[in-house]
C-alpha cells in the first residue's frame, strides 16, 4: 500500500519507524536520530521555504521512509556479517565443545570486560553521585538547574561511550546514535522530553550499578584466573625448586606437594579456567542485556 508523501519532519520520522517495525530498536534509534539530523539541516538551508517543500525537494537525494529503511536493513546485516565473530569449529563430542571455548573470542573479549568493569564503574559511580550532590547542594540556587542539565546531558554520553565498549567487547548491539530530540526545536520542549523520558534514570541506575558490578566481576576475575593458572604451573613450580629457588613448589598448610600430586593440580586448574571462560561469556551476555534493558530506548520517539 502507498502511502502519501510525508508533509513534516514528523510525518517523515513516524513512516520512517513504521517502516522499520521489528527491527533492533538501537538500530531504529540510530536511523531516527540521522534522519531527523539531516532534515533539519535541510530545511535551516531553506528558510524560505516550508517543511513539506524542502521534504518534497529532497526526496530525490535522501529518499522515502521505505526506501530508507531499507537502506538501514541492509547497511546493518553488511556491519552484523563483518563485525561477527567466526563461529567456532563444530565438535561432535560434549568435551570438544567444553574445550572450545578457548577458540571463541567472546569469551576471551568478556573476560577483558570484567576487568576492565572496576574502572569503567568507578569512573561512572563518582560521576553520578559527584553531579548529584552538586545539583542538590546547588538545586537552591538559580545555577544548579543549568548544572544539572548539563550533568543529565554528560550522562547520555556516558551511555553511549558505555555502548560502545559494550557492543565491541561483549558483541551486543546498542545505540551508536543519541536519542532524537522528539520534541521539535525549542529548547525547553527537549529539556521536558529530556526529563520525563524513562532512559535518562535508567542511565543513572546504571552508571551507578556499574561500581557493585564492577568489583564483583573483577574479583571474580582476578581470583578465577590467578587460582586456575596457579594450579596450571604447579609441575613448574615444583621443579624450580630442584635447582635451588627456596620456597619453591606447592605447599598446603605447610605441607610440601610431592611432584605426582601438581600433575593432577595443573589438570584441575585446566579444567577450571576453561569452566570460568564459559562462565565470563555467560556473564557477558547477561550484562550486555542488562545494559540494553537500561542504556536503550525500546520506543523511540
Amino acid at each position: 500500500m502507498n502511502r502519501p508523501a510525508p508533509r513534516s519532519i514528523d510525518q517523515y520520522l513516524s513512516q520512517l519507524r513504521d517502516a522499520l517495525k521489528g527491527e533492533d530498536p538501537a538500530l531504529v534509534q540510530d536511523a531516527l536520530y540521522d534522519a531527523e539530523e539531516y532534515l533539519r539541516a535541510e530545511l535551516g538551508q531553506h528558510p524560505g521555504k516550508s517543511e513539506a517543500d524542502v521534504l518534497e525537494l529532497i526526496a530525490s537525494t535522501y529518499g522515502a521512509p521505505d526506501e530508507v529503511a531499507e537502506a538501514y536493513r541492509t547497511t546493518e546485516k553488511a556491519v552484523r556479517a563483518a563485525l561477527k565473530a567466526p563461529p567456532p569449529r563444530p565438535h561432535p563430542t560434549a568435551l570438544g565443545r567444553f574445550f572450545a571455548i578457548y577458540t571463541d573470542s567472546r569469551a576471551w573479549m568478556a573476560l577483558f570486560y570484567m576487568l576492565l568493569s572496576l574502572v569503567t564503574g568507578i569512573f561512572y559511580f563518582v560521576v553520578t553521585v559527584t553531579g548529584i550532590s552538586i545539583s542538590a547542594g546547588l538545586g537552591v540556587l538559580i545555577i544548579g538547574i543549568p548544572f544539572f542539565l548539563l550533568f543529565i546531558g554528560f550522562t547520555r554520553v556516558l551511555s553511549l561511550v558505555e555502548g560502545r565498549i559494550v557492543e565491541g567487547l561483549l558483541g551486543v548491539r546498542m545505540p551508536r546514535r543519541p536519542v532524537r530530540s522528539q520534541a521539535g526545536t525549542t529548547l525547553l520542549a527537549r529539556i521536558k522530553a529530556m526529563l520525563i523520558d524513562p532512559r535518562t534514570w535508567t542511565t543513572l541506575l546504571y552508571l551507578v550499578l556499574m561500581l557493585p558490578l564492577g568489583v564483583l566481576y573483577f574479583v571474580i576475575g582476578i581470583v578465577m584466573v590467578a587460582l586456575s593458572v596457579g594450579l596450571i604451573v604447579a609441575p613448574l613450580a615444583h621443579l624450580l625448586s630442584y635447582v635451588g629457588i627456596p620456597h619453591a613448589g606447592v605447599q598446603i598448610n605447610g605441607w610440601f606437594a610431592p611432584w605426582p600430586v601438581t600433575v593432577p593440580l595443573a589438570l584441575i586448574g585446566v579444567l577450571l579456567l576453561t569452566a570460568f571462560l564459559h562462565l565470563a561469556r555467560g556473564l557477558g551476555k547477561v550484562h550486555g542485556e542488562l545494559a540494553r534493558a537500561l542504556l536503550l530506548s525500546r520506543d523511540p520517539e
